[in-house]
């Protein structure tokens, strides 16, 4: 037999890979269950667009500008899904980084959504149920929170329980294995950590909402004190969605420029958009919008937007906004 030398260096072990379950199962469901959430998405453009049809053949003012956004993202949302779960199903790792982004994107939303509700939601009620515009009869405050709380709910499974499964199961590391394993090459989305990568998607996805936005007849923008109509509106668009894609690109390459144009930018509008709401009522804006009466009247009903709300809820929308900023900027690089 051979003795083994003692005299020998000894020899490092290699560390073997961390053992994991694998989730091409859960992978295949969730990928499958995503595709029908796109395609529920794609029903509901369908019936915003047969809405709209509906409305004008009753003769119903209903503006244009208040069909196209929605349509257009709840589009855009459908091929999405589509596209993601397709991935999922094919164990692509750039599905499971996007879809975790998705996910966590719309639980934070729809938290937030949802406590934006619990506050304002009461008063929404007492003002829609207080009487009737035009000759119309005031809405019973029964039926009036029952649609409410059934609105609520509908809101809180699809926007906080169905995205807290995702992350739940997308988040996992057995599935992130799994992804590695099965789709073994570098993918795009591995190029920056998936908080940068999150705010860049965004960010991306804002580019065409704000070129569709002199499309819809939605370029009034305010502007320190005043609102920008027209070409102004438009050009206003235009370099906002061009700062947008250059800090997105930015930003992907781990750039502080990038974030710091962000950070700025968002600031001056900030400042901007409080110096003309403190001057000018929101209703003014959706009138220079062209939106018909009967939905002034309807918005002007809920009384959400009247008063200095406006300024309150872009504060508040706003501040959880810059301290994601704060937050991600520890993963940039510092400009040499």
């Amino acid at each position: 037999m051979n003795e083994p030398d003692s005299g020998a260096a000894p020899v490092e072990s290699t560390p073997l890979p961390m053992p994991y379950k694998d989730r091409s199962v859960g992978l295949i469901v969730f990928g499958i269950l995503t595709i029908l959430l796109g395609c529920l998405a794609g029903i509901l453009v369908l019936l915003m667009l047969w809405s709209a049809k509906f409305a004008g053949a009753s003769n119903v003012q209903v503006s244009r500008a208040s069909i196209l956004p929605g349509a257009s993202i709840y589009g855009v949302l459908a091929v999405a899904l589509v596209w993601l779960g397709i991935g999922s199903i094919l164990a692509r790792r750039w599905a499971r980084a996007l879809l975790l982004i998705f996910s966590w994107g719309c639980l934070v939303m729809g938290v937030v959504a949802l406590l934006f509700m619990a506050f304002l939601m009461p008063q929404m009620m007492a003002n829609m149920s207080a009487g009737g515009t035009g000759g119309q009869a005031a809405v019973p405050a029964g039926a009036m929170g029952f649609a409410m709380v059934i609105v609520g709910l509908v809101f809180g499974v699809f926007f906080v329980i169905l995205p807290a499964v995702w992350v739940f199961f997308y988040n996992s590391r057995h599935v992130k294995a799994t992804c590695e394993t099965r789709d073994p090459v570098t993918r795009w989305t591995d190029a920056c950590p998936l908080p940068v990568l999150g705010l860049c998607v965004l960010l991306m996805f804002s580019v065409p909402m704000m070129l569709l936005m002199p499309i819809a007849g939605l370029a009034v923008m305010p502007f320190f004190g005043m609102f920008l109509t027209g070409i102004p509106g438009t050009v206003f668009c235009l370099a906002v969605a061009a700062i947008w894609g250059y800090a997105a690109w930015s930003l992907y390459k781990l750039e502080q420029r990038g974030w710091w144009l962000i950070f700025i930018a968002l600031l001056v509008y900030l400042v901007s958009s409080l110096l003309t709401f403190a001057r000018h009522d929101v209703m003014e804006m959706y009138r220079l919008m062209d939106f018909p009466q009967e939905q002034l009247d309807q918005i002007q009903k809920t009384g959400l937007v009247t008063g200095n709300r406006m300024a309150w809820m872009m504060l508040l929308c706003m501040a959880p906004f810059l301290g994601y900023l704060l937050f991600i900027k520890k993963y940039l690089r510092r400009q040499s």
